[in-house]
This record gives C-alpha cells, structure tokens and sequence, in this order.
C-alpha cells in the first residue's frame, strides 16, 4: 500500500536536485513528497521510550518552476507514522490553489481533509512557506520584520547512556554548546548530570518527559537542579497532572515549561493556568503560521517561549529557527543529532542560532 501511495506523488530526481527554479509555469501548486529515514548519532534515550531512528517524509511544492521544501518527522509519541504522512498528503489536492500565498486557506483546507496528522499538515506549511518566501525573495524572519540578531542560543540534547565510554561521547559533543539539555525521567537522572558537571558548569536545562512519579519528587528535582545552574525544567509530569502541576509551578525555584502538554493555539490559554512557559514545536502546532500565533499569544499571556524541534534534517530546523527571534530560549539541535542530513540551513555559531540570508526557509539541498 505504502509503495502505491508514494507512486501515486512521483518525484522526478530533477525536481529533488534542484536548486529553486525550473523552466515552465504551471499555475497550479503541484504536491510531492518520499520518504525518509533520519539515522541517528547516538541512541535517544527517554522517559517512555528508546530509538536509533526516526521516521520521515520529505516533501515539495512546485510553482511556476520554483520549489518550497517541506519536512514531516514522527517519533512515536506523535501518533503519526510514514504511512499514516503519506495516505493524509496522497488525499490532498493543492491543484486546486493556484496562489500559494493563500496559507490560511490552504490550512482550512486540510483541517477538513482529516483532523489531526499535525506533523503531515507542518510539511505542508513549510514548504508554502519556503515557496512564498522564494516568491518575495526574502527569509522569514524578515518577512515578519524580526531581527535575526536577537535569536537565543540553542540547547544541545544529550542522554543517560549505560555504557561510560558512550556517555562520555555524548558529553564531549557539548563542548561547542552554552546550553546543555539533559534528558531525563529514566531512573539516572542525577547521574547524567553529574557526569557533566565533572567536565563542564555551562548552564543546563532539563526535560523529564513526563517522567517524574509526582509532585513531591518533581519538587525535589527542581530545588537539586536549581544548585546546579539548571535553567528551567520541561514537561516535568504527566501532561494530564495539570493540578499538580500548578502547585509545583507556585513552589519551584525554577521555570516550568509546558511540552507535551502543550501541541496547538487553543492549548497556550490552558497552559498559562498551570506552566511558566511553553515550548513550541512545528510537528505539533502544524507548522510556522499557528506556531507565530502560539508565539505571540504567549507572550500576551506573560508566557515565556521556547523553540523546540524534533530529529530533523536542517529543513524543519531552519523552518523553525526563522520564529527564534521571537523565543527566549531555543533547542534547535535536532539536525545536529543525526548522521544523514541532506539540507543545508541554518547554523549554530559559537552556541547561537544563526540565520542564513536566504529566501524562504534558508536551505538548500545538499
């Protein structure tokens, strides 16, 4: 069924090796998409689960010979799946826009298609973001009148790993870094950290992926991270513990950041009731436009923003890292943590995110 779908959206390896524009006007947007496998560096250790790869679908949008690239990535948490990706874009019909700047119809549009399939719809709106942008000749972030001086450092994630010699790699892979996201909720979690600081005192931030039994340890946790130059802690609890997690948000000494729990606009408002901040990622919100909607809620509502991403090649990264003057905190790592990237996008100079100054997204293929 999977290889019927995809070669009912056929890519030509001429459209995939393009740099942006090709001879002939068509009109129409014209929707095609692969899949592909992202291979990671080192295995992904959490709260719930562990992996060495993460599924992906690469997507394009052609119009008037000019190409928008677009990514959907899924680990399992999402619910979404190569298949699933695939069988919600085989059903779209984009023919039938001839304006791709017409993002906000295009995203009703594919609200009535099927509910859901957030990562599928963010692939969607990445790559009319990067074709829109290419149109104008311009980036994002400009288009949006943000100052790309302004981006945050970018975190780097690493894992509890049980064998020393690993663990200390991934430890040494954070040297370039000013920020150090640690994963936690996997029975190690003082350990890991300990581990760093016998080599490095570079703030940390903390995600617990819903990790922690309860409010009384989650409290604990927090006041012992706070000696340890922990900047904020993620998703600390079952994103259902909203109660708890209000009354650990009353008695922390750190910030607590909303991730699972939150996923699209309509969440920002709840999670102001029980959360410090929130923590935005395009697979979740549908991609940039809700995501500059989230960002800007929140921060009417007080909210602290963060930018977050799932594995990814450096196109969903870039897509992203176009919001991040507008975050105060960033974990724009995902390109970095696998082994096959076939983007170029934006860069991470001296521990901060760095904007290309280029149309759309700012990738190119590689």
């Amino acid at each position: 069924m999977l290889g019927a779908l995809i070669a009912a959206a056929p890519i030509s390896v001429s459209a995939l090796d393009s740099p942006t524009r090709k001879t002939g006007r068509s009109g129409r947007l014209n929707l095609s998409f692969e899949p592909y496998e992202l291979q990671l560096r080192h295995a992904f250790n959490l709260a719930r689960n562990q992996r060495t790869t993460t599924p992906g679908v690469q997507v394009q949008i052609e119009y008037d010979g000019i190409i928008g690239y677009g990514e959907a990535s899924m680990p399992p948490y999402l619910g979404e799946s190569v298949a699933s990706v695939t069988e919600f874009l085989s059903r779209l019909d984009l023919s039938q826009f001839s304006d791709p700047f017409r993002i906000e119809d295009i995203h009703e549009y594919m609200e009535s298609v099927a509910p859901n399939n957030r990562a599928a719809k963010a692939s969607i709106d990445i790559a009319l973001h990067d074709l829109t942008g290419k149109i104008m000749g311009q980036p994002w972030y400009k288009i949006w009148g943000l100052n790309p001086d302004n981006t945050p450092n970018t975190s780097f994630t690493i894992s509890y790993d049980a064998n020393p010699s690993e663990m200390k790699k991934k430890i040494e892979e954070t040297a370039p870094f000013k920020v150090v996201k640690v994963k936690m909720g996997v029975g190690h979690d003082k350990e890991t950290v300990e581990a760093l600081r016998r080599v490095s005192d570079v703030p940390i931030c903390v995600d617990a992926n819903q990790g922690w039994a309860d409010k009384e340890e989650a409290l604990e946790m927090c006041h012992w991270l706070a000696d340890r130059n922990c900047l904020f802690v993620e998703q600390p609890m079952d994103k259902s513990a909203i109660d708890d997690t209000a009354w650990l948000r009353e008695r922390s000494p750190l910030p607590i950041i909303a991730d699972e729990f939150i996923q699209r606009l309509p969440d920002v408002k709840r999670a102001a009731q029980a959360y410090d901040g929130i923590n935005i990622k395009l697979m979740k919100s549908t991609g940039m436009h809700e995501a500059y909607q989230m960002a800007t809620m929140a921060r009417s509502l007080g909210l602290k923003v963060m930018l977050g991403c799932m594995t990814e090649t450096s196109c969903a990264v870039s897509a992203a890292a176009q919001l991040a003057p507008l975050a105060d905190w960033a974990d724009l790592d995902g390109n970095l943590l696998i082994s096959n990237d076939i983007f170029d996008g934006m860069k991470i100079v001296d521990g901060k995110i760095t904007l290309p100054d280029r149309p759309g997204i700012g990738v190119v293929k590689v």
